[in-house]
């Protein structure tokens, strides 16, 4: 079978039946609805007697106010429920979490100066502006200076060990 390519206006008419089946199926749908709300409420809540003297109908609304308070406590109750399951939720979502793991993106290598790292650790209110290779070329220098003077000294030193060998060697 070759695969065609389906033409707007046929693909057009199909969604449109489609449409017109869900919008039918919508309709019948809130129709059986309506119709279990009725079943319900003539099967759990018949009509109320209101024939009959003012003690007949005190009777009637004490039963009805008792009917509404135990239904309140059962919704109380289920409330409840719901709740607990909500939160048991939340921390099972949360144990979820903390077992996989929170996967760290890459992190990116960024170019930076001194100063503008400075800037960023100290806040935008302390500026700070250090000439740090100045510094540095200042360390290098006196350290090579250093280096020589400690060259000359241990060459002296070794000279007066020498000396004092010879001294040994005479006597």
């Amino acid at each position: 079978m070759s695969e065609k390519k389906m033409t707007s206006s046929r693909r057009h008419h199909l969604k449109s039946l489609v449409l017109s089946v869900a919008a039918t199926w919508l309709e019948k749908e809130k129709k059986d609805l309506i119709v279990a709300k009725e079943a319900y409420m003539a099967e759990n809540c018949p009509a109320p007697n209101l024939s009959g003297d003012q003690a007949t109908l005190m009777e009637t609304c004490k039963k009805l106010h008792a009917l509404i308070d135990k239904v309140d406590e059962e919704r109380y109750d289920l409330e409840a429920k719901v709740g607990k399951a909500d939160k048991e939720i939340e921390e099972l979502k949360i144990k979820v979490v903390d077992l996989a793991g929170v996967k760290k993106p890459a992190l990116k290598k960024v170019r930076m100066s001194a100063d503008a790292m400075l800037k960023a650790l100290l806040g935008s209110k302390h500026t700070v502006n250090l000439d740090l290779r100045a510094n540095l070329k200042q360390v290098k220098k006196e350290t090579k200076e250093e280096s020589t003077e400690a060259v000359g000294d241990w060459r002296k030193n070794i000279e007066d060990k020498a000396d004092r060998k010879k001294m040994f060697e005479s006597a």
